[in-house]
């Protein structure tokens, strides 16, 4: 096995306006044409055999690229530090813990008001269903999980050998993630770790956390009810605060309702499990978690923020590391 970069390792793709993918070229950014979508996968996003876990995050409203890169990096480094102060007695499966990493961004840069909200909530909502953002992140997916090692081939025990494959969204970038796996679910349904997975999935999500989402609090039964299907062998697992007046106060404005990220999860189609943000010294019991749906109070944890989105953007926090690590260790 090669050995993992000391730094944190980020590949990034790029959406134009339609969702699609870009690739450089002579002449500027163009579209990857669709017949050649999986060679530039195969080209540029090839998971390394070094790598224990694959990550997917996908950014939020008025973060640039070199801003989304900086968040990751940002998410990854805590995570470093969280597993260097703790990580044998608090996440004793994650043994390694070598995290490798791929930024989707998408044009998401507004003022901050109500009018540059609700274009960036249209815009979001338009590239997943009218354009092809929902299927080109479905095919990241579907190519990601055909060529990790399978972690079902190893045995169940700590350190398996296997590549686990979890989802992070950030705001508005959580609603790209839900169309992505909504997209490729069928089959029956499933409720956690705890239920086999099921076979002929186009690809298999270990965990998914989505970080302030902004939708509406019933997103998940009237918006994305097939994620209850989908092919996810881990929980969607959504943090609120709340002192985020993005997914409050100019959610609200725009939708007649607050959002996910201020209040969060309503209505699911299956139970939700609501529970608090806990620090990196305690643990998170597996009962807890294994669900297909969990809500996470963070209104303690992400207080900090000015201006007209409050705390909507202070998920970078070693709370969040630890429980994107929590569902990491759990998903073995």
């Amino acid at each position: 096995m090669s050995t993992a970069p000391a730094a944190p390792e980020v590949r990034s793709v790029d959406l134009c306006p339609d969702g699609w993918l870009l690739q450089d070229t002579v002449h500027g950014p163009r579209p990857v044409p669709a017949p050649r979508l999986l060679d530039h996968f195969a080209e540029h996003l090839t998971p390394p055999d070094w790598a224990t876990d694959l990550l997917v995050y996908v950014h939020g409203w008025r973060t640039g690229p070199d801003s989304a890169r900086a968040a990751l990096h940002r998410l990854l480094t805590l995570c470093a530090l969280q597993y260097d102060r703790d990580g044998a007695a608090r996440y004793p499966r994650l043994r390694p813990w070598r995290p490798w990493s791929v930024l989707v961004r998408w044009p998401s840069h507004s003022m901050p008001s109500l009018g540059g909200y609700r274009r960036i909530r249209d815009r979001a909502h338009a590239m997943s269903t009218r354009g092809h953002a929902a299927q080109v992140i479905g095919q990241l997916l579907g190519y990601l999980d055909l060529h990790r090692t399978d972690p079902a081939s190893a045995p169940v025990l700590a350190n398996r050998d296997g590549q686990y494959l979890h989802l992070v969204g950030h705001s508005f970038g959580c609603r790209f993630l839900c169309e992505a796996v909504q997209w490729a679910a069928d089959g029956p349904l499933t409720l956690g770790w705890s239920t086999p997975e099921p076979p002929g999935r186009p690809f298999t999500v270990d965990s998914m956390l989505l970080l302030q989402m902004a939708a509406p609090r019933d997103a998940f039964s009237s918006g994305f009810p097939a994620l209850a299907e989908a092919p996810l062998r881990g929980p969607v697992v959504a943090t609120y605060s709340h002192h985020d007046q993005a997914t409050g106060f100019w959610h609200l404005r725009a939708e007649k309702r607050v959002g996910i990220g201020h209040a969060g999860i309503g209505t699911a189609p299956a139970p939700v499990s609501a529970i608090r943000m806990l620090s990196g010294d305690q643990g998170y019991p597996l009962d807890a978690l294994d669900h297909r749906f969990v809500s996470v109070d963070a209104s303690h944890v992400y207080v900090r923020g000015s201006g007209p989105a409050g705390a909507h953007s202070d998920h970078l926090r070693p709370e969040t590391a630890h429980l994107l690590m929590s569902l990491a260790d759990h998903s073995r």
